[in-house]
């Protein structure tokens, strides 16, 4: 029952209690008004953390495309890479945040704090090898994306500067696994956001040359955000190990030696999700190849069409925080029926917030677009792609919570082939099939993604039905 003070609003966790409840009130073990709220509690900082990070990555983009169209499409060459050298870390993030998760859930807060300690030592010298890579393999990576006279120098520099900060991002991405394990969403979302808003600040400064400074366009671009990523990197040092608003927090004093045995056990939840996000990007890689073979207009728009998709991904994978931690944590205190009902809630959830994003992407298209680039051939492209992204709405809403309950569970296997599935059957054989057979051009591709998105929704979702993910841990 909702109640109301006189001349107050409603209370949020009230709202959602009777909305999405409702029709589950003869499931047994159904949850309760604190557990809502727990939904409330660890999904909103991870929804404002991954919002504005997708906010302040349209700005970069928006500053970069006032240089030229070319900018943008050479720092679009760069992403798929990035994300394919940063793959190797989800497996240690996502058996990080299960595992930490678990020993949260069963009240033993040492082994989550051992459990810490490995990931920062592996990420460490992970991110020292990714980085390294990077810097060393630009060029060849930028030719193999399809860089030409506009796009390969820029494109070289700014892989080049970023890859510097690629330890720096994952030391950062591995803190904020452990504490996201431990429900506290909302330490990460400060020192991230605030790293954001200071890249945002740095951009300004090093694109445009102000302050006295010279202006640096696409190298002033991946200044800022390695600079911005050392000092959340910094930021999340000092709250795991001097902070005392976590449970989480260690020692310099503590036990830093390698255990074999828990990075045994990240590495056996955390390897197929790994392998998930290579077969990701790697397709992601070959896809943004096929669309830079349309042209620099095309993939200018391209680029304005994914970084402006990123707002409906950030609700979804937030919700997925939510399901990972919660599900996790409830199995870890032998409670599958209050795991289920988590999962199925958080589902509800995200699906109503995904359809409201789809509508506004109808409604605002080509003025969202205008923001990024003035050409009317780009923002005409542009505006279509976003038309097509509000069809796949309801897939991403669902994949991606519903993807996060069950590595929650240590169920990672499932992810792993949802996405193996629709990036390689969609993204990357129909997108070269509608794109250079048919000749659908940009669009086609789009399609392509739509389809994937579906695709991958089916499968994780038939997986989480059967109910074998809540006895994976046992």
């Amino acid at each position: 029952m909702i109640t109301k003070k006189k001349g107050s609003c409603l209370y949020v966790q009230d709202f959602y209690y009777a909305f999405f409840m409702n029709n589950t009130s003869n499931r047994k073990n159904k949850l309760h008004k604190k557990d809502i709220k727990n939904i409330i509690e660890i999904t909103w900082p991870a929804f404002i953390e991954l919002v504005m990070s997708t906010l302040f990555g349209m700005v970069d983009m928006v500053m970069v495309g006032r240089v030229s169209a070319a900018a943008i499409a050479a720092v679009g060459l760069t992403n798929q890479p990035f994300m394919l050298l940063m793959a190797v870390f989800a497996a240690v993030n996502v058996g990080t945040t299960t595992l930490v998760a678990w020993n949260i859930g069963s009240e033993n807060t040492k082994d989550a704090k051992a459990v810490a300690r490995q990931t920062i030592i592996i990420n460490l010298i992970l991110g020292i090898v990714m980085s390294l890579l990077g810097i060393f393999t630009a060029r060849s990576v930028i030719l193999f994306m399809g860089g030409n006279e506009d796009t390969l120098e820029l494109g070289i520099q700014y892989f080049q500067i970023v890859s510097a900060g690629l330890v720096f991002q994952s030391m950062n991405a591995g803190i904020t696994a452990a504490l996201r394990g431990a429900g506290e969403t909302k330490i990460p979302m400060v020192y991230n956001v605030g790293a954001n808003l200071l890249n945002v600040f740095g951009n300004y400064i090093l694109i445009y040359g102000k302050l006295g400074l010279p202006a640096m366009g696409v190298a002033g671009a991946a200044l800022s955000t390695t600079i911005s990523r050392l000092i959340a990197c910094l930021a999340g040092l000092y709250t795991i190990f001097f902070s005392r608003k976590t449970i989480m927090k260690l020692s310099v004093k503590d036990n830093f030696r390698c255990d074999k045995n828990i990075i045994k056990q990240i590495f056996s939840i955390g390897l197929p999700s790994a392998l998930e996000q290579f077969v990701l990007q790697s397709g992601l890689m070959l896809f943004a190849r096929t669309v830079s073979e349309l042209g620099t207009n095309a993939f200018a728009a391209h680029q304005i069409g994914v970084n402006i998709n990123g707002l409906s991904f950030a609700p979804g994978m937030a919700f997925g925080v939510a399901a990972t931690t919660l599900v996790g944590q409830s199995l870890g205190a032998n409670d599958r029926n209050k795991a289920e009902q988590y999962a199925r809630t958080i589902h509800k959830i995200s699906v109503c917030v995904g359809l409201f994003i789809g509508l506004i992407f109808i409604l605002f298209s080509h003025p969202l677009a205008r923001v990024y680039n003035s050409d009317a051939d780009v923002v005409s492209k542009a505006g279509t792609v976003l038309k097509l992204v509000a069809l796949g709405q309801a897939g991403i809403a669902t994949q991606l919570p519903i993807a996060g309950a069950l590595r929650g569970a240590g169920d990672t296997r499932f992810p792993l082939y949802a996405s193996a599935t629709g990036i390689w059957v969609f993204r990357v054989a129909f997108s070269y099939i509608f794109v250079n057979v048919l000749n659908w051009g940009l669009m086609g591709a789009w399609l392509s993604l739509i389809l994937d998105q579906y695709t991958r929704a089916t499968i994780v979702y038939i997986r989480f039905r059967t109910g074998k993910w809540k006895y994976i841990r046992s």
